[in-house]
């Protein structure tokens, strides 16, 4: 018989395919060198839903350049930001580890989350804080849910970096204690955000499905929906890992690197559908069109921040003629 090699089955890349920790996503890698001015290196939006624009191509070496063209787009509802706390990291031997932690006054929807000290600090104590006697100083903030149209009311509370030196990230604390931390502080239209997020959880689901494995012909007697072979290494109840099996699809967390912002906008009138976005319902605050698809559910929280891997330009942006308010649910 003929030795039949081909490539094999799903990417090393996600590996393993195993279920992410908590429904929104932890920030392993950010990039300092981004700005050079105190700001977040990130924010968060509830992703609402798709839909598309029509617009004229700017672009210059595009075929269809000054011609109208058709984009589809993720609306993503960016609620402000607040400080829970100021984190002051120090290292050792064995790596950073947090040596203060200033905790401000939060909402009383935090409470929901966590098990917060009664007392709590002020701006104050940050004026005896010396930023060179730390490592590193970081941000906690939580969402404000409520004020979006995700239809919940716990926060998620989540730590961000700062950009900027230390003095400057302490700087920045200082005047965002009580104060919202808006969008538009910290990304701006036209450039790439690279999006963190858990995607659509499957659940358990078989090879073919999961690894996109060929069914084996039909008289074959030991399962058609099954790998043809273990490999090499399946003695003695092993198996190696890379043979695809069944076992958990979806609801991992994924990065999608460089997604353009194309518009953002506080007037959610220009963007709801007359219903509604499908289970999610309508916009209220702040919202930002990213170019494309998201990974995740609806009303997941996703994490944008400054791109690890930016490109040399930015791809200019369509004007755009007319952003589809179309139902959704078929009416």
């Amino acid at each position: 018989m003929p030795n039949t090699r081909m490539p094999r089955k799903g990417s090393m890349g996600v590996w393993p395919r195993k279920r992410a920790n908590r429904i929104y996503p932890r920030i392993r890698n950010w990039n300092y060198s981004f700005s050079d001015k105190p700001s977040l290196l990130g924010f968060a939006g509830y992703k609402a839903g798709m839909t598309h624009l029509m617009g004229i191509n700017n672009q210059k070496t595009s075929p269809t350049k000054d011609e109208e063209i058709s984009m589809p787009i993720t609306v993503v509802e960016c609620p402000p930001l607040k400080l829970l706390s100021a984190r002051f990291y120090k290292q050792n031997a064995y790596g950073f580890f947090v040596a203060k932690d200033i905790m401000f006054k939060p909402s009383k929807e935090v409470l929901r989350t966590l098990s917060l000290p009664k007392k709590t600090q002020d701006a104050k104590e940050l004026e005896q804080i010396n930023p060179e006697d730390y490592s590193e100083i970081t941000a906690v903030v939580y969402t404000q849910p409520r004020l979006a149209g995700v239809g919940k009311k716990k926060p998620e509370v989540f730590e961000l970096k700062l950009s900027g030196s230390k003095k400057d990230k302490l700087d920045f604390i200082k005047a965002h204690v009580d104060k919202e931390i808006l969008f538009e502080e910290v990304f701006r239209e036209a450039q790439t955000v690279d999006i963190h997020g858990v995607t659509k959880g499957k659940g358990i689901q078989g090879p073919v499905k999961r690894f996109g494995i060929s069914l084996k012909q039909h008289k074959t007697e030991k399962g058609r929906r099954e790998p043809g072979s273990r490999g090499a290494w399946c003695a003695q109840q092993h198996t190696m890992y890379r043979t695809a099996y069944a076992g958990q699809m979806g609801y991992h967390q994924r990065t999608q690197l460089n997604a353009q912002i194309i518009k953002i906008n506080s007037k959610p009138e220009e963007i709801n559908p007359k219903d509604g976005f499908v289970h999610y319902g309508k916009v209220k605050t702040t919202y930002v069109l990213i170019k494309g698809s998201v990974q995740g559910a609806k009303k997941r929280l996703i994490i944008l921040t400054q791109p690890m891997r930016p490109h040399k330009k930015e791809a200019p942006l369509p004007t755009i003629t007319h952003i589809s308010l179309q139902s959704k649910q078929g009416r």
